[in-house]
């Protein structure tokens, strides 16, 4: 099979599987299963591109969850625009090392723009910037790294500070950085909302010595309730305190571009550092977060690797996207986030993110006026939980494994306090309230 004939073969299938309406929805095969029906892939003379393909195409990926589909509700969803999808292959491609500018000056160059786009809706200074990483647990680790660097290098001496504080909501990544870093992470109670406030949290500050603390991690959107901390009076108390601030908005700080629930975040333009996965509620592929400094140069002085081969970079005063997180080694993932961006403009993804936030506003109203649905906890953003009268954990499984089985809908439960729930996450802007009505007519 020549270059030309696996080429036309692989953009084929990309673009059948871009042209999809509805996306099919698949399902999960067992080891057993894929062991039937792929056999052995890897082979001493190989299987050739079109049978490889052809196996990629009919067995490979029906067994894979198609995250963009419109009733895959689960976790924290993907639904890339197609611009973004199609420039994925060519970043591929292009054979691109975005490490540093020296070698990929024009793919760190848009990524910088898209980066910039984000960081004014933050509302950080010009001088903020950064990287995107994979992923939301890359950027809160390396952002607390470069918050613990900047604390020891500025603490008095004798001290080392060794802390994080947050809330029980915060995203698992958190306590796994935490863990990685050997820094304890002590958790704040939460107001009756569910946030983070100053209030609280000078309290254990105080209590335990704000010396003590290097960060202090609030979330704007926190994974399983979408719930937004209280950032005005928890940015009041980090800087009174000193102490970084740092904001995990993975999921939730897409809102920033609606203006609908712009005043949520307030306080947020405060903060020494933001993450944000594109890969969640900004419409780019796997895998994709923006992690953005108020001071580079924090960052910088606490990732720069340095090594003989090295120096023509460290030494230069050139922006190397490698200087500001965890990793040498990175592919220009922020360039399908900045095509998709350049290509509609940003009042689209504006748009995009509202219509979510009025599809789950109305599947809020659904599930109020059922007899058999109860809402749990407050609406913040897109993410609903709620309870179906009378069921037990194995009524949700059971329901869930039903209608992933009969290809309908993603819909995994929930646990919060010790109970099972049901929970919906929209952020794709092709889930209609047609599609909400008919989840929540499923249950029975």
């Amino acid at each position: 099979m020549s270059l030309a004939e696996l080429a036309q073969t692989v953009l084929d299938y990309s673009r059948e599987r871009l042209e999809l309406d509805p996306v099919p929805l698949d399902r999960t095969l067992t080891p057993a299963q894929l062991q039937e029906q792929a056999g052995q892939t890897i082979t001493r003379d190989g299987l050739g591109g079109q049978q490889a393909m052809d196996l990629f195409a009919e067995v490979l990926a029906p067994a894979c969850l198609s995250v963009d589909h419109p009733r895959y509700l689960s976790f924290i969803p993907c639904a890339p625009t197609e611009a973004a999808a199609m420039f994925d292959l060519v970043v591929g491609a292009s054979s691109i090392y975005a490490g540093s500018w020296l070698e990929g000056s024009g793919a760190v160059y848009a990524e910088n723009q898209a980066l910039r786009w984000i960081a004014d809706l933050v509302g950080l200074p010009e001088s903020a910037g950064g990287v995107f990483v994979p992923g939301g647990t890359i950027g809160n680790l390396s952002a607390l790294v470069a918050a613990r660097t900047e604390a020891r290098r500025t603490a008095a001496p004798g001290q080392r500070p060794f802390r994080v504080a947050t809330t029980h909501g915060a995203h698992s990544s958190i306590q796994s950085a935490c863990d990685v870093m050997d820094a304890e992470l002590t958790t704040v109670e939460p107001d009756e909302r569910g946030r983070l406030t100053g209030e609280r949290l000078r309290e254990v500050l105080l209590a335990n010595g704000p010396e003590t603390y290097f960060a202090v991690v609030a979330t704007a959107g926190t994974t399983n309730f979408g719930i937004v901390d209280d950032l005005e009076s928890v940015a009041q108390v980090c800087r009174e305190l000193g102490i970084w601030f740092h904001v995990d908005g993975a999921y939730g700080g897409a809102g920033l571009a609606a203006p609908s629930v712009r005043h949520l975040y307030a306080g947020i333009e405060q903060c020494d550092s933001f993450i944000v996965d594109p890969h969640k509620w900004l419409f780019a592929p796997f895998d994709c977060c923006a992690l953005i400094y108020r001071n580079p140069a924090a960052a910088r002085n606490a990732h720069t690797q340095h090594a003989g081969y090295l120096d023509v970079l460290t030494e230069a005063t050139d922006w190397n996207p490698t200087d500001y997180s965890v990793g040498l080694t990175r592919r220009a993932r922020g360039l399908p986030f900045w095509f998709s961006l350049a290509t509609h403009g940003t009042q689209a993804y504006s748009d995009s993110v509202e219509q979510t936030l009025r599809v789950a506003a109305c599947a809020e109203a659904e599930v109020a006026r059922r007899d058999d649905l109860e809402l749990v906890g407050e609406r913040f953003l897109s993410v609903l939980v709620f309870r179906r009268k009378g069921w037990a954990a194995a009524d949700y499984q059971a329901w869930s494994d039903r209608i992933l089985d009969e290809e309908f809908a993603f819909v995994v439960p929930t646990n919060h306090d010790g109970e099972t729930l049901a929970r919906f996450a929209i952020v794709n802007p092709q889930t209609t309230t047609e599609d909400i009505v008919a989840i929540l007519d499923s249950m029975g």
